[in-house]
């Protein structure tokens, strides 16, 4: 056996390795957290390190629990999804309709400071959202869209656009200007090449941003506690899971319950969408 087929096989055997090592180091956390989530307490107070749960010990009333209206004893975590989804949704809409515009003018239309203005729009994203929090806070409460959702989703506008934008005008570099060319000599208006042509040819890419967008307003918590701390009708799934982990009467079977079920929907979408994501994260990476 040659030296360059031993380094094969060697560096073949580790890339497995490493991917294996990889793949425990992330799935772990979430399966300790579901087998937990599907035991009685009673159990884990008694045997805390085991990884498995038996056929008899197995339960599903810590998921009643967190699901089950407020009124009727639970935690209300159905009212909180549905919140939290109005709200994710919400921000992906408002910040694709305007992060397309933007991001089809910094990679096609030729103005002063082109080069520059989506880095500018970068540098905006990595303002800490602390120095954001205050003043947004008091010009909201000002306008009287404090302590609502509508607000909520347009304050998640200002850390996503910028970001989106930046994802965005990556991947229509890639789409040939001859395209939009052709479709101008059939008569088509600047939009209408836009929705047209550029946006279907998009389609992975706005996946890709629109999932990105969507993890950040379902994750989010220090804007969603300044803005709805008020009042618990209009709690993000966020919130009620900080609820969950501050009450001292709340077992940690329901904790991990409630932090499944504020996992599952982002891991579904991400499942759902892979093959879209992956297209859009890497089309266009070449390009400055």
């Amino acid at each position: 056996m040659t030296r360059a087929q031993l380094e094969t096989r060697i560096l073949g055997v580790l890339r497995w390795v490493v991917i294996a090592f990889l793949a425990v180091i992330t799935l772990f956390p979430f399966y300790y957290m579901l087998m937990l989530s599907i035991r009685p307490i009673e159990s884990l107070l008694m045997a805390p390190e085991r990884l498995w749960v038996s056929a008899q010990e197995l339960t599903l009333s810590t998921y009643r629990t967190v699901l089950t209206p407020t009124e009727d004893g639970g935690q209300g975590f159905l009212r909180l999804l549905r919140n939290s989804a109005l709200v994710s949704l919400g921000t992906v809409a408002l910040t694709l309709l305007a992060a397309v515009p933007g991001a089809y003018a910094v990679s096609r239309l030729n103005f002063f400071g082109a080069r520059n203005v989506s880095v500018l729009f970068l540098a905006v994203y990595l303002f800490p959202a602390t120095l954001l929090a205050v003043p947004l806070f008091v010009i909201f409460a000002k306008i009287g869209l404090q302590g609502s959702l509508v607000g909520l989703a347009v304050v998640y506008i200002a850390q996503t656009v910028p970001v989106s934008i930046y994802m965005l005008r990556n991947y229509f570099a890639t789409i040939p200007k001859s395209v939009e060319e052709a479709a101008a000599l059939d008569g088509c208006s600047r939009v209408s090449i836009v929705v047209r042509v550029v946006l279907p040819l998009a389609a992975p890419s706005l996946m890709a941003t629109g999932l990105y967008v969507f993890m950040i307003a379902w994750n989010e918590f220090l804007f969603a506690l300044l803005f709805l701390a008020a009042d618990p009708e209009v709690w993000t799934v966020s919130l009620g899971l900080q609820q969950l982990a501050g009450g001292i009467e709340v077992p940690k079977t329901v904790l991990m319950a409630g932090s499944v079920v504020l996992t599952v929907p982002v891991v579904v979408l991400f499942y759902l969408a892979e093959r879209m994501l992956t297209e859009g994260l890497t089309t266009g990476a070449d390009k400055s």
